[in-house]
């Protein structure tokens, strides 16, 4: 017996005198359009998840564990979103940092779901995404980010106000995002007193839209509130200017990257969007902004968002003590707020954010910033 006392006490002085191994990298997914006519936003989500990742690392990892960035393409396609998230979860990533588009995260989110993995959208808007999940029992399908009912009810009411008796026209790109958030606008807008003269949904990707610059014309259109993307906002923009035809433009979230000025020019002067109140403005993001600013990128658009993400998944995983995708989704929404660099920031049930706010930002010369409402 006395033996095997001394035995044990030399089994565990060597143990506790052997370096503890670090654990195994921890992988997160970017999937956004890193490529094509929206790479800048996929741009956006890559620079802000590797400069959370890099300061997270930093700071000595989650629990230990280092993180590690998978970069992934969707094009904002939904059968290529769907084709990825397939992979990844294949993969074995439990954590995704995506998708952007609506249209993209609705279907991908279906594959997330039955594979048990985290998805959190930093810029997915339509509802559907979060209500179809909480529908179906799916508790692991999040976002980062406002819904389209949500900036509907904030900017529908204040153009039915602002513009009582104008010509007010309704257009979309037919996507996910585009009709989702337009239909949002229109339904408050409409509530508020006032009714669009004209509703339609455009076809994206044409480069020719001087027909509907001539209908825009026919029905003098003193405003034209547009759910879509900036490269087909952009050249309705200049195709109406070369008609002599001006109105004023109100679009959504999408249209917060240099990229818009690039395409529209001097036509895209006084274009009014809605955001989210500027994370770059919060002090619990100057540290970042100075960071990413420093490596030659502005973190406009979505930059916060999705290092937001990133911070969101990290903290979740320190709070459930696990890396199970169900545990960190339930601690993320325990009602807990979590410090992030656009604020703190709570989930409900479903998986959205709480007490969203909403600037009106406007166009001027190359750059945009908030305006007085």
């Amino acid at each position: 017996m006395k033996k095997l006392s001394i035995l044990n006490a030399a089994i565990f002085g060597l143990m506790m005198s052997t370096p503890v191994a670090f654990a195994d990298d921890i992988t997160f997914a970017v999937i956004g359009p890193m490529t094509g006519q929206l790479a800048t936003i996929g741009d956006q989500f890559k620079q802000g998840a590797q400069a959370a990742a890099d300061a997270i690392n930093a700071a000595g990892g989650v629990n230990g564990s280092m993180i590690k960035l998978d970069i992934e393409d969707d094009q904002c396609d939904p059968k290529q979103a769907v084709s990825v998230a397939n992979r990844v979860v294949a993969d074995g990533v439990k954590f995704i940092d995506g998708h952007a588009c609506s249209g993209s995260s609705i279907p991908a989110s279906a594959v997330y779901a039955e594979a048990g993995a985290l998805m959190m959208s930093p810029a997915s808007s339509n509802p559907v995404l979060t209500d179809a999940a909480a529908k179906a029992g799916w508790p692991t399908i999040m976002r980062l980010y406002t819904r389209d009912d949500a900036q509907g009810a904030f900017i529908g009411p204040w153009i039915a106000k602002k513009f009582a008796g104008k010509n007010v026209v309704v257009l979309h790109d037919k996507s996910a995002y585009g009709q989702g958030v337009a239909d949002a606008v229109r339904a408050t807008m409409n509530a508020g007193g006032l009714k669009e003269v004209y509703y339609d949904g455009i076809n994206a990707g044409e480069k020719d839209y001087s027909a509907l610059v001539t209908k825009l014309k026919d029905l003098k259109a003193d405003v034209v509130y547009f759910g879509g993307y900036h490269p087909e906002a952009g050249l309705i923009l200049r195709q109406s200017a070369e008609q002599n035809l001006k109105f004023q433009l109100i679009m959504p979230d999408s249209i917060a990257s240099p990229e818009f000025w690039q395409v529209a020019g001097p036509a895209g002067e006084g274009t009014m969007f809605v955001f989210p109140s500027d994370p770059q403005a919060k002090p619990e993001a100057k540290a970042a902004v100075e960071k990413i600013k420093a490596g030659g990128f502005v973190p406009e658009g979505f930059t916060l968002f999705s290092y937001a993400t990133i911070q969101a998944f990290a903290e979740g995983i320190k709070r459930a003590g696990s890396d199970d995708p169900a545990k960190v989704a339930e601690a993320l929404k325990n009602g807990t707020a979590i410090s992030t660099v656009v604020g703190d920031v709570t989930f409900d049930e479903k998986g959205d954010l709480k007490n969203a706010s909403y600037d009106i930002n406007q166009w001027h010369d190359g750059k945009y910033a908030p305006i007085a409402q």
